[in-house]
């Protein structure tokens, strides 16, 4: 399923866009995030100068309904607030994505990564977009959620028992014959079903770099 990530311009008519923009030396990592009807609430950690000045602009703002400080220090302050303009949770509501946290925003700039299907991607640009938010393709990648949906139980045993005898070290530890005799198999059977895995995993790694190439040409 493709991974993408996306850097969102956030507009400066939103409280988070201009304060991000004023203080550009402050980070806003969004740790959660929920959507409540027609408000959003938010875990977010603030790093950098000047807290308790951007604290009080955020308490200023007329689309903050509450605010809450949860812990702070010299250089960090988690705070958690409800906002009736969650402009990013609408955008991912509509588009049926979840928000992966923790999302980044600095100097006006969200960084954004979703996992989704290329309709329900296309669909998020077209939210971001309708809510006022341009945005740049960092990349878009095809991910797998692990192992057991690439390779069968035997292509995985295989190939790990082929990296423990060395069969891929530089130079060989084990031919394929004694990979063979290790584990009790015809090597015509060895042989096939590694390649096989072998050709599954090349042909993922490239069509995930191919999507890669794509999304930086674009």
């Amino acid at each position: 399923m493709p991974r993408a990530k996306l850097s969102v311009k956030l507009p400066q008519a939103a409280w988070i866009g201009d304060l991000s923009t004023d203080y550009p030396d402050v980070e806003f990592r969004v740790l959660a995030a929920l959507p409540t009807g027609e408000t959003g609430v938010g875990l977010v950690e603030l790093s950098g100068p000047n807290l308790p000045e951007v604290i009080k602009r955020i308490q200023e703002r007329e689309t903050i309904v509450s605010l809450d400080l949860l812990g702070e220090s010299d250089d960090r302050t988690l705070i958690q607030f409800e906002t009736t303009e969650p402009l990013l949770l609408f955008s991912v509501k509509e588009s049926g994505i979840p928000l992966e946290p923790p999302v980044e925003i600095l100097d006006g700039h969200a960084t954004v990564e979703v996992t989704a299907s290329q309709d329900r991607l296309s669909t998020f640009g077209s939210q971001l977009e309708q809510f006022g938010m341009s945005f740049d393709v960092e990349y878009v990648r095809r991910t797998v959620d692990s192992t057991d949906q690439l390779l069968t139980d035997r292509q995985r045993d295989l190939i790990v028992a082929a990296v423990q005898q060395g069969y891929y070290d530089t130079p060989r530890e084990s031919s394929l014959t004694e990979l063979a005799d290790h584990l009790g198999m015809a090597k015509s059977t060895v042989s096939e079903t590694l390649h096989r895995a072998e050709e599954t995993v090349v042909k993922e790694f490239v069509a995930e770099l191919d999507d890669g190439l794509i999304a930086e040409a674009q």
